[in-house]
């Protein structure tokens, strides 16, 4: 399995291609421009953040990436798969089966069980209940939560939502992970343990994981960070050792 520190292959196509993409809102006889003509790749088996200040359009650009919001004009891309020639059960299909989320809220259902929260997304795909259990008990053991499992989301800490949280997103198996500001609501060590854990996703499961994030922790420990400002992407950097494909 490749680790998020290899050196790319030429070979590899991106999990994520965006291609001169615009969101553009009409509020009060006025053009927002959310996102301003970004171009972007996302390589496979790494972790990639993005970051920029409140505003400057890095939500909505994984809004977009999610199939979430569509795009005023621009191409987007996932898994060699264009969004914008998919109907609506097509990129369902596609989150249900490929994608995995993390919010900085947590996105748990209050009323049901760590075990239930982890299975939701299983449920709706009609995996077999025991190949279901099976998959949720794997999720749990592997965050650290199996003694955890019966805990409603009230009776368990900000860190160990969270890592519920991952495990909802482990459990669906998925090529790719999309993170809005994972450890946002968490203090420091809480937040270091958590982002320890995105970065086994990536090393060991093999997963593309794309962080949206102010965290300096999150920044000093991805592969790549984009930096947007005012809609457009401004600067990209590269972790030492990672090589980006074509520079």
């Amino acid at each position: 399995m490749s680790n998020g520190h290899d050196t790319f292959s030429s070979s590899l196509e991106p999990v994520i291609s965006l291609t001169n993409l615009h969101r553009i809102y009409h509020l009060a006889g006025e053009d927002i421009h959310a996102v301003n003509d970004v171009t972007l790749d996302v390589w496979p088996h790494q972790m990639t953040a993005i970051v920029g200040r409140s505003g400057s359009g890095k939500t909505t650009l994984l809004n977009l990436i999610a199939g979430l919001d569509t795009p005023t004009r621009g191409e987007v891309r996932i898994l060699g798969r264009d969004l914008g020639q998919m109907d609506e059960s097509e990129r369902l299909h596609l989150r249900l089966t490929k994608l995995g989320f993390i919010f900085q809220s947590f996105g748990l259902m209050p009323l049901l069980s760590a075990r239930e929260n982890v299975g939701v997304p299983l449920r709706m795909r009609a995996v077999d209940p025991d190949e279901r259990e099976a998959y949720v008990q794997e999720a749990l053991e592997w965050v650290g939560l199996a003694d955890r499992a019966h805990h409603r989301p009230y009776e368990l800490s900000g860190g160990e939502q969270q890592r519920v949280a991952i495990a909802r997103a482990l459990a669906e198996g998925p090529e790719l992970v999309l993170a809005d500001e994972p450890t946002g609501q968490l203090d420091t060590r809480t937040g270091r343990r958590i982002l320890d854990l995105l970065r086994r996703l990536v090393e060991e499961r093999g997963v593309t994981l794309l962080v949206v994030t102010h965290d300096p922790q999150v920044l000093a420990e991805a592969d790549i960070v984009h930096e947007m400002r005012d809609g457009m992407l401004v600067e990209s950097r590269a972790k030492e050792g990672v090589v980006l494909p074509g520079v």
